[in-house]
């Protein structure tokens, strides 16, 4: 007696953990860069340099990289923008991280403040959150089939159809993106570029044959001094369209897609025209592409056998399969009043506005997941200020909202992805902002199936003391919970032998039934 067994391919996550640092420096003013009067605007990104797991914990090596704008009142009340870093290590303990593992750790900025010492120094501090993870794959062995190998081989076996999602892909890989746009005839020649925003918006995947093809949108803003002698500041914002394929070996239409993607590098530069004139804007940005695809598979799996010519005794083990349970997408809307606050000469113009979703908190309710977080929103602006014309605002926005998803248990959770759809920031007055946003949530939600796979069979002669005491045959009285299956595994009768001697077409039985049970038959 020979099980037949076929190998399902899973993944999971083996570790992860979560760990948040606080990084803080002081800055001195280069000797080429003059007096700071006020900060107006920063920006901060964390660059992962290293990541060297050793047993139970993962050392990670990067930089805060930081970008700030600030006023000057030397040569006139201007614009300067200034670079710099912290570079960190930090230890992650990682339980059941091994040395050879590959970890992939994301950083997100959480909190950036840029302070004023004095004229020729600043503050820096920042709350930096660290995501390490073990993705592992493996296999389960699911029994599908029994072989007899002699004649004396008597047995029953049923199988249980299941609906299973397979680990198809799994890798990460690298889209570029390389656009240029010209300004408008109406704005000046670009003398430089003091501070630039980018975001992606819209990105949408497609599973093709051998390849993924993506596209969306690229939110551009830039702040520049044009060409003249006051090098007068200007605002030019836009959206760039992308488009782009990814070569993916042995995927094909059908499969389900599990796909993310990172912003991992961004350059802008000032690009001449071809009248040789600084009136181009150059983007180059790297994306790190985490592709997961499944496969649906319908798998009847031998979930119990019962000798009848003999003693047949199996061995489990715990396993843990999943089934597609939900692919789902959902929108809420944010709306609310900001005011300004301190000491500025109200809002002249707005220039850019810019929204992230922080998703703090996420849980499994009865209609399905409920989040919870903020739009953390910022918006450049004009003042009436002679001495400090430009300015900026941060808020941050709560929501809730629950992503339905019928079924699900707290076991089943994946991960939600949470973008900005759209985000539009107006004046009211001189002192207050309309802000209506659109938010955008999507996961993909694997149900856990829990079972007990039989590994292995071991026959044995018949116990004849055992098989004594079992009548030749019985008018059964059905009870409730029983079925075919069980009552002939109490009798080592054939279920087909029960269904023929008592004329049943189906499985069917009700409490109470009498079934005629022959032993031999």
């Amino acid at each position: 007696m020979e099980l037949l067994k076929k190998n399902i391919h899973m993944d999971r996550v083996r570790s992860e953990a979560l760990s948040q640092m606080s990084l803080e420096d002081d800055m001195n003013i280069p000797e080429n860069k003059p007096d700071v009067s006020t900060v107006n605007f920063e920006k901060g990104t964390v660059v992962i340099d290293e990541v060297k797991p050793v047993t139970d914990h993962v050392n990670v090596r990067g930089r805060l990289l930081f970008s700030i704008l600030y006023h000057t009142h030397e040569g006139g009340s201007g614009l300067v923008a200034l670079d710099g870093k912290i570079p960190f290590e930090e230890k992650i303990n990682l339980q059941g991280a091994e040395s050879t593992d590959t970890v992939d750790v994301d950083a997100q900025v959480e909190d950036l403040s840029i302070g004023l010492i004095n004229s020729r120094k600043l503050s820096c501090q920042s709350v930096v959150t660290l995501n390490a993870k073990v993705d592992e794959l493996y296999d389960e062995e699911a029994p599908i089939d029994l072989r007899m190998d002699g004649a004396g081989e008597g047995a029953e076996y049923r199988k249980t159809p299941m609906e299973l999602a397979q680990i198809a892909i799994d890798k990460n890989d690298i889209f570029r993106i390389k656009e240029e746009v010209g300004l408008p005839s109406s704005y000046p020649n670009i003398f430089q570029i003091l501070w630039h925003s980018l975001s992606l918006r819209d990105v949408d995947f497609k599973v093709m044959q051998e390849k993924i093809s993506l596209q969306g949108d690229i939110q551009l803003f830039v702040l520049y001094e044009g060409e003249g002698e006051e090098h007068a500041v200007r605002s030019f914002e836009t959206v760039i369209p992308f488009s782009g394929v990814l070569e993916c070996h042995g995927c094909r239409e059908g499969m389900i897609p599990d796909l993310r993607y990172c912003l991992r590098q961004q350059e802008l530069a000032m690009r001449p025209d071809l009248d040789g004139e600084e009136r181009n804007i150059g983007l180059e940005l790297l994306l790190e592409i985490c592709i997961k695809l499944y496969e649906e598979e319908k798998v009847e799996v031998v979930s119990d056998i019962y000798g009848v010519t003999q003693e047949v005794e199996t061995q489990t083990s715990p396993a843990n399969l999943k089934r597609l349970l939900a692919k789902v997408t959902g929108k809420t809307k944010v709306t609310d009043h900001v005011r300004i606050k301190g000491k500025n000469k109200g809002v002249l113009q707005l220039l850019h506005s810019e929204g992230k979703v922080s998703l703090e908190n996420q849980e499994a309710t009865e209609n399905g997941i409920t989040l919870s977080g903020s739009l953390q929103i910022r918006v450049m602006y004009v003042t009436g200020d002679d001495e400090a014309p430009y300015a900026s605002l941060q808020e941050q926005l709560p929501y809730r909202y629950t992503l339905e998803v019928p079924g699900i248990k707290p076991q089943d959770m994946g991960k939600v992805h949470a973008d900005v759809e759209q985000l539009q920031v107006s004046m009211l007055d001189g002192e207050e902002m309309d802000v209506k946003a659109v938010l955008t949530f999507s996961t993909t939600v694997f149900q856990n199936l829990p079972v007990d796979l039989i590994q292995s069979v071991r026959t044995a002669p018949l116990d004849t003391a055992k098989l004594g005491n079992l009548p030749g045959m019985v008018v059964y009285t059905v009870k409730p919970g029983d079925n075919l299956w069980n009552i002939g595994k109490r009798y080592y009768v054939p279920v087909q032998a029960i269904k023929d001697i008592n004329g049943l077409s189906g499985d069917e039985i009700r409490p109470g039934q009498k079934l005629l049970i022959v032993k031999g038959t």
